[in-house]
């Protein structure tokens, strides 16, 4: 007995010594990224953080950026060991100390893992010295500028990179002299460094995560206004004077407009004190929240003469949009990235409501309807469609959760929670939700948390289907006796409902009566005012989402004039659902296209007139083959041009004359293009810049060596380039030329080239390449590209920027539609069980037009006898080459 317990009790001893002796050893698997486990922990345990940074960038590109860096924080607790995020390599690590002495530490998996035993429960303070990754530094020759979402601050410098430890920052960047540099915080000094360098000092910024943390460096030029005591400075590199002196004014305009009204909306003044911004050649978004120093895709600030509506509208949106990001998201942060689109959704919607005083000539629930919409139920409708709200196990897969359903179906949903309460209810309910987490984290519960009590409807069954399922319903509608029933369905066949306010309009003659309903039961009885009517909108106020099938009826109703007896809001949801309903193959391809130039002989209203253009133009090249195309051709050049010569409103000139330009079939169509690039063909209304002209000569090139376009020069991209004199746009352009050379080796080599990371830099240039590469001219070639593309999708993942995958993926998919294109996914797929569900998802999303365009292919004989395959002449070898 005594012995017994002696040897249980030694053995206890040596479990606790072993146990004790191993405490250096992470709790739990430090992996890859930032697990939620190892966030969670963090968040629990570490407070009051503060980042003292300084980085010396060298003038020379190829040279390294070395940082030093002090991280104070406070550990309630220091039993386990401190783990910090640094995705780069150890030896960029130079020098390190904690509390003042230098330790020893674990290089893992991109952290640092130190021992406990150098950490004090309280204050801590460790210094590093070390060479910054250029992953998220994107460097140029005379300029750089960080973009650290979602997770991207740790291949800079060392911290806890996750949204729910927001910290101050205080920087110094040492420059080259001659750069200008901007960061969150505002300047205090620069002081001049040897003649050659420059030092530019920065105030302590607010609580910020460090997805938000941001600086820019380089030769901008720079503009300041004031307006009521506010101060904003925009920088920039654009070099067109008259393009400067056309936006400015605007844009500025636009800025100090958004800030208001959101100080108005909100109740609460701007919360970061400095404000600027920053226009960014091939910015890889369209901007980016900042606090401090939001930056902007300059192409997208600086527009054209020939910029038509939607591009304004678009440009008022994305300042609005990164304004309003200013308190939904920078203010108030998500708690975990799960809850990015909580930020993306008031972002998109206050900045649908700020547009509004600035665009009067505009019908904004039009608008509303037009911009969400169609993007979002171009992902719905797909095998890939995902939830509002995805789940998220590590932050180096946030990435993934982006796309038009966060963008554009959120605030569709955000609608109708506003629907539901009132908009007293809901500003009501968002400034607390507000003031209750200034400076720190939230997520979506919280905020229904605080808005449940507002409404008698049950908010969280609301939300568990609409924000954390994916996914539309399906309506149809049926005539018994003297009764409409409305059938909801759920297309995946599990049973789902979606409740949802209902504005059902039966239209009689002339007049249509309008039947509110809240749709939260599988059938809906209405009673008939007059018998059958003549035709249904099921989504008569455009305020409903999802698919709304037609009956014969309807669509004969939508193909005769009576269609113009709606008035244009009723006519946009009419357009969509037609677009709708042809998708899901309740009218052929050719009815689709009869319909449209139907509708775009007819309409006069310029958002809808937008909105049918750009459904021509994918009808064009994504659902016709080569024959088609030709008949279609024949009729839509000639109305296209006549329609933009004879309009007298400039952005609705341009709308015709892009739609023109892209889907010039012809030769006829093609020299009228040459004409109007070489200046010997002038229209009035349509001042082509010097952008235009590069779009302009891309469209071109990509139609020499076909049939009947002999006359296009061979050498018309070098003659582009040689107009340019901006030195941006002509490295973009030089980097896009292989793409549309005639010679198959060029662009064999270049695709080639796009497998280094390196030649990937600027993702938008790339896009725009690996468009023209896979353009539906050179689509029969270009297949072989599909697997390829796809084998690299993972890659592509891990070291490009967040939009960058779907953008990879929609541009190597843009030009097909034949069900070869078709099965090189399926094979991908099933060569792929393992992929990542969020990557098979996008995957599913940006080929399911190939997939629906494919099956029409297959079953509608007007569309096979489209694949015929011409014989493509290859101008630059002087040799005809049939591809197959």
């Amino acid at each position: 007995m005594t012995k017994r317990f002696i040897s249980i009790a030694g053995l206890l001893f040596l479990i606790v010594f072993i146990l004790t002796s191993c405490r250096e050893v992470a709790p739990y698997q430090v992996e890859k990224g930032v697990s939620k486990s190892l966030n969670d922990y963090r968040k629990q345990t570490i407070s009051a953080i503060r980042y003292r940074l300084s980085f010396n960038i060298p003038a020379e590109k190829s040279a390294p950026v070395t940082g030093n860096e002090t991280l104070s924080f406070s550990l309630s607790e220091n039993k386990k060991p401190l783990v910090i995020d640094f995705k780069e390599t150890a030896d960029k690590i130079k020098a390190m100390a904690v509390n003042g002495k230098e330790v020893k530490y674990r290089f893992e998996n991109g952290h640092i893992i130190i021992p406990e035993k150098y950490l004090n429960s309280g204050k801590n303070d460790i210094t590093f010295k070390f060479i910054a990754g250029d992953l998220s530094l994107n460097r140029n020759d005379d300029y750089l500028y960080t973009l650290f979402v979602p997770d991207r601050a740790s291949t800079a410098f060392p911290c806890f990179d996750q949204p729910d430890l927001k910290a101050h920052y205080l920087l110094t960047l040492d420059v080259p002299a001659g750069w200008t540099a901007v960061a969150n915080g505002a300047l205090k000094t620069i002081k001049e460094q040897n003649n050659d360098r420059a030092v530019y000092s920065f105030s302590e910024t607010k609580p910020l995560s460090t997805y938000l943390f941001a600086f820019a460096a380089g030769k901008f030029k720079h503009s300041t206004r004031e307006k009521n005591g506010r101060e904003i400075t925009f920088y920039y590199r654009e070099t067109d004077q008259k393009k400067i002196e056309k936006n400015i004014d605007r844009i500025f305009y636009l800025q100090f407009d958004a800030l208001s009204w959101m100080e108005n909306y909100t109740g609460i003044k701007y919360p970061f004190g400095k404000f600027a911004f920053v226009a960014i050649p091939s910015f890889q978004y369209s901007g980016m929240e900042h606090p401090g120093v939001v930056l902007y895709r300059a192409g997208k600030l600086f527009l054209d003469a020939t910029a038509t509506q939607n591009q304004m509208l678009d440009r008022a949106s994305l300042i609005s949009h990164e304004t309003a990001h200013q308190w939904f998201g920078d203010l108030v942060t998500m708690d975990w990235f799960d809850d990015v689109w909580l930020k993306e959704v008031f972002a998109n919607f206050m900045a649908a409501k700020i547009v509004n005083p600035a665009f009067p000539q505009i019908d904004h629930q039009q608008a509303f309807l037009i911009d969400h919409y169609p993007k979002a139920y171009a992902v719905d409708r797909t095998a890939g469609a995902n939830a509002i709200r995805q789940k998220l196990d590590n932050l180096n897969r946030a990435g993934s959760l982006y796309g038009a359903i966060i963008y554009n179906k959120a605030p569709v949903v955000m609608l109708q929670l506003e629907t539901l309460l009132g908009p007293d209810k809901l500003q009501k309910g968002l400034r607390q939700y507000l003031n209750t987490y200034s400076y720190s984290n939230a997520d979506w519960d919280d905020l229904i948390g605080i808005l449940n009590p507002m409404t008698d409807k049950d908010l969280k069954r609301w939300s568990n289907i609409w924000v954390k399922q994916p996914g539309m319903p399906y309506y149809k509608y049926s005539i018994k006796n003297d009764s409409m029933f409305i059938v909801q369905m759920d297309p995946n066949k599990q049973g789902r409902l979606w409740p949802q306010a209902m504005n059902i309009t039966m239209f009689y003659g002339d007049s249509g009566k309008v039947f509110p309903v809240f749709a939260d039961s599988r059938q809906t009885r209405l009673p008939l005012p007059a018998g059958t009517p003549d035709m249904t909108l099921l989504n008569g106020s455009g305020l409903a989402y999802g698919y709304f099938q037609f009956t014969g009826a309807d669509l004969n109703f939508l193909g005769s004039k009576r269609i113009f007896s709606l008035s244009a809001m009723q006519r946009a949801i009419a357009y969509i659902s037609v677009w709708e309903n042809f998708q899901n193959r309740q009218i052929d391809p050719q009815k689709a296209a009869a319909d449209i130039e139907f509708y775009l002989s007819n309409e006069r209203n310029e958002q809808n007139i937008n909105l049918l253009l750009k459904y021509y133009r994918t009808l064009f090249w994504r659902f016709s083959g080569d024959v088609q195309r030709e008949i279609l051709s024949k009729r839509m050049e000639k109305l296209l041009w006549e329609k933009m010569k004879n309009t007298q409103i400039k952005s609705l000139k341009s709308a015709y004359y892009k739609t023109f330009m892209k889907t010039a079939y012809s030769p006829k169509a093609t020299a009228s293009l040459l004409k109007l690039w070489r200046g010997t063909l002038k229209m009035k209304g349509l001042d082509l810049s010097e952008d235009d002209m590069t779009t302009l000569a891309y469209e071109l090139a990509v139609r020499r060596g076909m049939e009947g376009n002999s006359f296009i020069p061979d050498s018309i991209l070098d003659m582009q380039l040689a107009r340019l004199s901006n030195p941006d746009k002509r490295k973009k352009m030089k980097f896009i030329i292989p793409a549309l050379s005639t010679d198959d080796s060029i662009r064999d080599a270049f695709f080639e080239s796009l497998k280094n990371p390196a030649n990937r830099e600027h993702e938008p240039w790339v896009l725009t390449a690996l468009t023209y590469l896979n353009h539906p001219f050179r689509a029969v070639y270009s297949q072989k590209y599909i697997l390829p593309s796809l084998n690299m999708l993972e890659e592509i993942q891990a070291t490009g920027d967040i939009f960058f995958p779907k953008g990879w993926l929609d541009a190597t998919l843009s030009g097909h539609n034949s069900i070869q294109a078709a099965n090189y996914v399926t094979l991908f797929l099933n060569n792929h069980p393992k992929l990542d569900p969020m990557l098979k998802q996008k995957v599913l999303q940006s080929a399911d037009p190939v997939f629906r365009a494919a099956g029409m292919m297959k079953n509608d004989k007007v569309v096979v006898s489209t694949q015929t395959i011409r014989a493509l002449t290859v101008l630059k070898n002087g040799r005809k080459r049939a591809i197959d």
